[in-house]
C-alpha cells in the first residue's frame, strides 16, 4: 500500500532552505530504509491527476533517477535494486506508470514515457515485461483512446525504442509498432501533438526496421508517409520528420533511390524558404549522404575491393544542382559579434558544400569558383565573407593539381582580406589560410604553395592580426599551428621556418595572456599552436631558443603557484593554465632531449623541471594532474636511471594518481607513467614495486573503476617484469590468474557491440604485451617459471587466430608473444609448437602482410620458433 508523501514532495521545492533539507531528509530516509514502498509510492503520486503538478513532477524525476545514473557502476547498482524488488510491487509500479500516459497534465505524461523507458531498458533485454509492447499498441488500436493517451503512448513507444537494441523485440512486434508510430503521423486522423510524438517516435524506430525498408512495399508506404509529412504546416513536425531522412539517409542509403528526385524537391524547398531549425536540417540530409558516398569510396580504396554496398552517385547527380543551392546558404550569414560557436545555416551550408568537395574531387571546383569571384570583391561584406567561406570549404577533395594554381593565385589576395575593414570578415581568410597550409603545404611530400619568398610576407601578416579580435586571433593560431606543422620532418625544409621562430613564439606567449577571449579558448589554442612550433622546429637551429621558451614557461608555472585561490572558479582557471603550460614543458623535454646534441640541456634543467611539478601536484586539479603526469614520464623517458633521483617524492603523488577512480583518465595516465618509469629505471624501480603493483592489481578487481584503464595495467605488468627481471617472480601467479581471467572475458565478449569490441581487443592486445614483458624479463634466469602457464597462452593465441574480424595491432602482439615464447623457453616449447598447427597457418598469413612491421615481426618470430623446433 503507497504512502501519502505528498507534503514531503511539495516541502522538498520550498524556498525555505530549512523546510527543503529537511524535507529531502525524510525522503531519503523512506528510500533507503524501504525503497519498494518508497518507488511505489513515487509512481502512485505521479499518476493520481488529483494531486499538484509541483509534486507529480518531481515524484517522476526521484522515480527516474531511482532507475537510472550517468555513471556505469551507479547505475549498475540501480539496476540490481529494482531486480531485487518483489514482482508484485514492479507490477502495481508499472500499472501506474502506463495509467499516467492518460493523464490530462503533458508533464505527468512525459515523465512517465520517460521512466517506463527506463524500467524496459532494464527487464526487456532479460525477457521480462513481454507484455509491454502488446499494452502501448492496446493504447493505440482501441476506438475511443483519447489524444492524450495516444500521444503519451508515441512517445513512450520512441523512448523504448531509443533505450532496447533491436535483437531485444520480434519482427512481429517491430512491425506493430511502426505500423502504429507511421499510422499516428496521418494527417487526417491525428492531432499536431499526437502526429509530432509520433514522428519523433519513427526517428527512435528507424534502426529496428531493416526487415521493413528490404520490403519494397513497407518501405514505399513509409517513404510516402514520411514526405507526406515534412509538408505539414506544424514547422515543429517539418523538422522533426527531416530528422528522420537525415537517419534514413545515413541507415538506408542503399535503398533511396527512386525517392530521391522527390526528397531533392523536398529538402530544396526547406533549405530556401523554411524556417532555420527545418532548413537546418534539410542540410544535413545531404551532409548525411556525403558522409555515406565518402565512406563507401575510402573503404574501397583501403579494401581494393566492393563494400557490399552499392554507390548510387547521389552526390554527383544533384551537384549542379546542390552546389548552387548550397552557395546561396553561406550568403544568409548574421552578425555573430564574433561568436562562431553558433550553428546557423550558413555555417551548415560550409559544412556540407566541404563534404560535398570530399565527395566528388576536382569536379566542385568548376561549380564553385564563379560564385567565388563573382562575389570576392563585392562592397556588401555578406558577399564576400561568403566567397571567401566557399574558397575554404572546397579546398579538401580535390586534387593538389587541380587547387595548386589557384591557391597560388589566390594567397595574396588572402593575406591582403586579413586587413578587411569587417570584422565579421577577417576570420575567415585566417580560417582559409589554416585550410591551406593543412591541405596543401607540405614540404616533406615535396609540394607545397608556400616559397620562401612568401613565407615572409605570411609570417609578418599573420603575427600583425593575431593582435585582432579573439576571434580572428583563434583562427590566425590556427592558420600557424598548419604553418608550422608542414615543416615537420621536412629535412633541410625545416629551417625555412627557423628564422621566424622567435617572434612567432613571442607573439603567442602574448597571446596566452590577453583576457579579452571568451572561456579561454584563445589562450588554449595560442597554447597548442606553441607546442606545434616546438614540435616541427629544426631541434639543432632552434634549441637556444626553446631552451628560452622553457625558461618562461618554467616561470609563469611558477606563477600560477603564487595565485589568490578563492573560488572554485578561481582553482579552474588556475588548473586549466598549469595544464597548458606543464602541457608545453612536455613537448619541450620531448624536442630537446630528441637528439644527442641537445638532450644536455634538458637534463640540466631536470631539477627546477621536477621541482616544479611536485608542486602543482599539490595543487590536486586533475586536469593538470593529467598534464604534469605525462610531462614526467617525458622527463623519465630523457633522463634514464638518473631519473631515480626523485622517485621518493614522486612516489605519493604516483600512488594517489593510481587511486583516482572517479578522474579514471589521470589513473590511465599513471599507469602509462609508471611503464615509462619502469624502462628509465630498470631494477632501480624495484624498491616502489610492491606497492605499485598491490594497487595495480586491486584496480584489476574493482567493479568501480572505468574498465578502459584496464588495459593499460596488463601492459605495465609487462614493463615492470621487464625492468626487474626474476624479482618479477613473487607476483606471478596473481599476475598471470588476472590475465587468464581477461583473457576467458575477451572469448565470451559481444562482437556485435562496436565500443566493446574496440574494448577487447586493446584488452587482448594488453594480455600479450604482459606475456611478452614477463616472458623476456625471466629469459635470463626463471624462464622455466612460465612453463606451466604456456598451454594457457597458446589457446589464447588460437583464440584470437580463428577471429573472423582480427584487429591487426592485436595480429602484432599475438605474433610477437609467440616469438618470445620460443626465445624465452627455448627447447622447453618444442612439443607445443608442433602441436599447435595454427602457428603455422598463422605465420604464413603474417609473413604475406603487407604491413612491413607485422612482417618483421613475423620473421623474427619465425626464426625463434624454427630454432626451437629444428
Amino acid at each position: 500500500m503507497a504512502l501519502e508523501i505528498t507534503p514531503f514532495l511539495l516541502a522538498a521545492q520550498s524556498p525555505d532552505a530549512n523546510i527543503r533539507t529537511q524535507a529531502e531528509a525524510s525522503l531519503r530516509q523512506f528510500q533507503e530504509q524501504n525503497l519498494p514502498l518508497f518507488l511505489l509510492s513515487l509512481s502512485v503520486e505521479l499518476a493520481n491527476n488529483v494531486k499538484p503538478l509541483e509534486s507529480r513532477k518531481l515524484a517522476g524525476i526521484v522515480l527516474k533517477n531511482s532507475l537510472d545514473a550517468k555513471d556505469s557502476v551507479r547505475k549498475e547498482h540501480l539496476v540490481q535494486q529494482w531486480m531485487a524488488i518483489e514482482k508484485s510491487i514492479k507490477s502495481q509500479i508499472k500499472d501506474s506508470l502506463l495509467r499516467t500516459l492518460g493523464s490530462s497534465a503533458s508533464e505527468a505524461r512525459h515523465t512517465s514515457a520517460q521512466v517506463i523507458a527506463k524500467v524496459a531498458s532494464i527487464e526487456i533485454p532479460r525477457k521480462q515485461w513481454p507484455e509491454l509492447i502488446g499494452s502501448l499498441l492496446n493504447n493505440m488500436t482501441q476506438q475511443d483512446s483519447p489524444a492524450a493517451l495516444k500521444q503519451g503512448t508515441l512517445e513512450t513507444l520512441g523512448y523504448v525504442c531509443e533505450v532496447i537494441s533491436h535483437q531485444d523485440l520480434v519482427q512481429d512486434e517491430v512491425n506493430s509498432v511502426l505500423t502504429a508510430v507511421v499510422q499516428g503521423m496521418n494527417l487526417a486522423e491525428h492531432s499536431h501533438e499526437v502526429r509530432l510524438a509520433a514522428t519523433k517516435a519513427l526517428y527512435n524506430a528507424l534502426d529496428f526496421a531493416q526487415t521493413n525498408f528490404d520490403n519494397e512495399m513497407e518501405r514505399n508506404y513509409i517513404m510516402k508517409v514520411v514526405c507526406e509529412t515534412a509538408i505539414s504546416k506544424e514547422a515543429e513536425i517539418r523538422q522533426a520528420v527531416f530528422e528522420c531522412l537525415v537517419s534514413i539517409a545515413s541507415t538506408y542509403y542503399e535503398v533511396l533511390e527512386p525517392y530521391m528526385q522527390t526528397l531533392f524537391q523536398l529538402t530544396s524547398n526547406a533549405v530556401k524558404g523554411d524556417e532555420e531549425s527545418v532548413a537546418l536540417q534539410a542540410i544535413e540530409f545531404w551532409s548525411s549522404i556525403c558522409d555515406e558516398e565518402i565512406e563507401l569510396q575510402e573503404y574501397r580504396t583501403v579494401e581494393g575491393g566492393d563494400s557490399g554496398s552499392a554507390h548510387s552517385r547521389f552526390i554527383e547527380k544533384a551537384l549542379p544542382y546542390l552546389v548552387p543551392l548550397l552557395l546561396d546558404t553561406m550568403l544568409k550569414q548574421e552578425d555573430q559579434d564574433q561568436d562562431d560557436s553558433i550553428w546557423n545555416i550558413s555555417m551548415a551550408g560550409g559544412t556540407c558544400l566541404g563534404l560535398v568537395a570530399r565527395t566528388v574531387g576536382d569536379s566542385i571546383v568548376k561549380l564553385v569558383m564563379p560564385f567565388v569571384e563573382g562575389n570576392i570583391l563585392k562592397p556588401d561584406w555578406h558577399c564576400r565573407e561568403a566567397a571567401t567561406y566557399a574558397f575554404g570549404s572546397i579546398l579538401e577533395g580535390p586534387s593538389v593539381e587541380t587547387l595548386g594554381p589557384l591557391v597560388t593565385n589566390g594567397l595574396g589576395f588572402l593575406l591582403n582580406a586579413m586587413r578587411d575593414k569587417n570584422n565579421n570578415v577577417k576570420d575567415t581568410p585566417a580560417w582559409t589560410l589554416s585550410r591551406i597550409f593543412e591541405f596543401l603545404h607540405c614540404p616533406a611530400s615535396g609540394f607545397s604553395v608556400i616559397s620562401l619568398e612568401k613565407l615572409e610576407r605570411i609570417v609578418t601578416v599573420l603575427l600583425e592580426s593575431i593582435n585582432d579580435a579573439p576571434n580572428v586571433a583563434e583562427k590566425v593560431c590556427g592558420a600557424i599551428y598548419y604553418l608550422a606543422q608542414g615543416y615537420e620532418d621536412a629535412g633541410t625544409n625545416s629551417s625555412h621556418l627557423t628564422q621566424h621562430i622567435p617572434r612567432i613564439i613571442s607573439e603567442l606567449l602574448k597571446t596566452a595572456e590577453r583576457t579579452d577571449g571568451s572561456d579561454f579558448k584563445l589562450r588554449t589554442s595560442a597554447y597548442e599552436t606553441l607546442n606545434e612550433v616546438v614540435r616541427s622546429s629544426n631541434v639543432v637551429e632552434t634549441s637556444l631558443i626553446i631552451l628560452e621558451l622553457l625558461k618562461s614557461i618554467l616561470h609563469k608555472l611558477g606563477q600560477t603557484l603564487e595565485l589568490q585561490i578563492v573560488s572554485s572558479d578561481d582553482r579552474e582557471k588556475q588548473g586549466d593554465l598549469q595544464a597548458s603550460l606543464c602541457a608545453v614543458i612536455q613537448v619541450i623535454i620531448q624536442k630537446l632531449s630528441s637528439t644527442d646534441e641537445t638532450k644536455p640541456s634538458i637534463l640540466q634543467a631536470a631539477d627546477p623541471i621536477m621541482f616544479l611539478f611536485l608542486r602543482v601536484f599539490a595543487c590536486r586539479s586533475s586536469t593538470v594532474h593529467e598534464e604534469a603526469m605525462l610531462a614526467i614520464g617525458a622527463l623519465a623517458h630523457a633522463s634514464g636511471p638518473e631519473f631515480e633521483k626523485y622517485m621518493p617524492e614522486l612516489y605519493k603523488y604516483l600512488e594517489m594518481g593510481l587511486q583516482n577512480f572517479e578522474e579514471y583518465e589521470v589513473c590511465a595516465i599513471t599507469v602509462g607513467v609508471i611503464g615509462d618509469i619502469c624502462r628509465a629505471l630498470e631494477d632501480k624501480v624495484l624498491p616502489y614495486c610492491d606497492g605499485i603493483m598491490n594497487h595495480l592489481v586491486c584496480n584489476l578487481q574493482s567493479a568501480e573503476l572505468n574498465r578502459s584503464v584496464k588495459p593499460p595495467i596488463f601492459s605495465c605488468f609487462g614493463d615492470i617484469a621487464l625492468a626487474i627481471g626474476e624479482q618479477f617472480s613473487k607476483y606471478i601467479e596473481p599476475t598471470v590468474a588476472m590475465m587468464r581471467s581477461a583473457a576467458e572475458v575477451c572469448a565470451q565478449m559481444d562482437n556485435s557491440d562496436e565500443e566493446l569490441m574496440d574494448y577487447g581487443n586493446q584488452l587482448k592486445r594488453s594480455i600479450f604485451e604482459a606475456y611478452s614483458g614477463i616472458l623476456q624479463g625471466f629469459k635470463d634466469s626463471k624462464p622455466e617459471l612460465m612453463l606451466p602457464h604456456a598451454g594457457h597462452l597458446f589457446q589464447f593465441i588460437e583464440l584470437v587466430f580463428r577471429e573472423k574480424y582480427r584487429d591487426e595491432s592485436v595480429t602484432k602482439a599475438a605474433v610477437a608473444v609467440m616469438g618470445d615464447l620460443a626465445d624465452a623457453l627455448g627447447p622447453n616449447t618444442k612439443i607445443l609448437f608442433k602441436d599447435k598447427a595454427f602457428c603455422v597457418q598463422f605465420l604464413g598469413e603474417c609473413l604475406q602482410s603487407e604491413d612491413e612491421h607485422l612482417k618483421e615481426t613475423a620473421n623474427w618470430s619465425h626464426v625463434m620458433i624454427a630454432r626451437v623446433v629444428s
